[in-house]
C-alpha cells in the first residue's frame, strides 16, 4: 500500500452509514479513505454497525474489526470521534453520554463551524415515518435492499474487470421510482423544518443513503451519504467550507493522490 502521501486535514469530518456486519459494507474502500483523511473530530452519524442484520446472520471479517481498530487508533492520536447511532444500531442509544474506547457516544449533537454556523447532527431515522410507524415495513424493506446490494456487488465485479467504473443499481433505481424520489425530499423536507424549529443554521443527517449538500428554504441540508452504495463523506475545511466527497474510486484500490476522494458539491453558508 502506497504510505507516501500525508493525509488530508479537515476540521470535522461526517460519515454515516457504514453498516459494519452486512457483506454490502465496503470495509476496504473506507479503511483508505479513513487512511489518507484525518480530522480534529471525527462524526460517526449512525447505523455504523448493523444490528439488524447481525442478529440473524453473524458476518464480521477482518476488515469490519480493521475499521473499528482504525478508528479507535483514531482516538489515540487525539480525534475526538462522536457516535451518534442510528436505527440500525439503535442499541448504543441506551449508551447516551458515555465513553468507548474514546469514543464519545451522543444522541444527537451540534457543531458550530468555523464560519459560526450552528449544526445540527442527527442521524434522521426519527423523522422517517416508516420506522416510526411501520417498522415491520422497514425490516421488510430491509431485506430487499440487501438483495439489491447483493445484485449490485456482482454486477460491480464484473464492471470492474471490465475496467469500467463503480456504479450504483440501489441509487440508480432511487432516482427512477417515484415513491422513493418523493420520500426522499419528504425525509429532506421534515428535517429542514425541525432544523429551522430548533433554531439551527444546518442539519448533518444519513439515513436514507442519499448524499446531499444545499440550502433548502435558507436551511443547510446536508447528508453525508453512505458506505454501501454511494461511498460519500463530509467534511469542514478551516475556513468553514463544507465539501461533499465522492470516495467510490477507492473501490478500484487506487491509491495515488489523483485518485483521493473528489468534490462533488461545496457550499459556504450565507450569513
Amino acid at each position: 500500500m502506497d504510505t507516501s502521501h500525508a493525509p488530508l486535514r479537515y476540521r470535522a469530518i461526517w460519515i454515516s452509514d457504514l453498516h459494519l456486519g452486512t457483506s454490502g459494507c465496503k470495509a476496504e474502500p473506507l479503511l483508505e479513505f479513513l487512511r489518507l483523511h484525518d480530522a480534529d473530530t471525527l462524526y460517526l452519524v449512525g447505523d455504523i454497525v448493523d444490528g439488524w442484520r447481525l442478529k440473524k446472520r453473524w458476518n464480521w471479517p477482518q476488515a469490519h474489526n480493521d475499521v473499528v481498530q482504525k478508528l479507535l487508533r483514531k482516538v489515540r492520536k487525539g480525534t475526538r470521534v462522536v457516535y451518534i447511532p442510528g436505527n440500525h444500531d439503535e442499541f448504543a442509544r441506551q449508551y447516551d453520554r458515555q465513553l468507548f474506547g474514546g469514543i464519545e457516544v451522543l444522541l444527537e449533537t451540534e457543531h458550530m463551524t468555523a464560519d459560526g454556523k450552528r449544526l445540527w447532527i442527527t442521524h434522521g431515522d426519527q423523522f422517517d415515518g416508516v420506522i416510526q410507524y411501520a417498522k415491520w415495513l422497514a425490516y421488510l424493506g430491509d431485506q430487499l435492499y440487501t438483495l439489491i446490494l447483493m445484485l449490485n456487488h456482482w454486477f460491480n465485479r464484473v464492471r470492474n474487470r471490465m475496467g469500467l467504473g463503480y456504479w450504483s443499481l440501489s441509487q440508480y433505481l432511487k432516482h427512477k421510482v417515484k415513491d422513493a424520489v418523493s420520500f426522499i425530499s419528504a425525509y429532506e423536507q421534515v428535517l429542514v423544518n425541525e432544523t429551522r424549529r430548533r433554531q439551527y443554521d444546518g442539519v448533518v443527517c444519513g439515513h436514507i443513503h442519499k448524499a446531499e449538500l444545499r440550502e433548502i428554504d435558507g436551511i443547510l441540508y446536508c447528508n453525508d451519504g453512505d458506505w454501501v452504495e454511494s461511498l460519500t463523506a463530509l467534511v469542514e475545511h478551516y475556513d468553514g467550507r463544507l465539501e461533499l466527497l465522492d470516495c467510490s474510486r477507492y473501490s478500484h484500490g487506487t491509491h495515488t493522490e489523483e485518485a483521493t476522494a473528489h468534490t462533488t458539491q461545496h457550499i459556504r453558508g450565507q450569513s
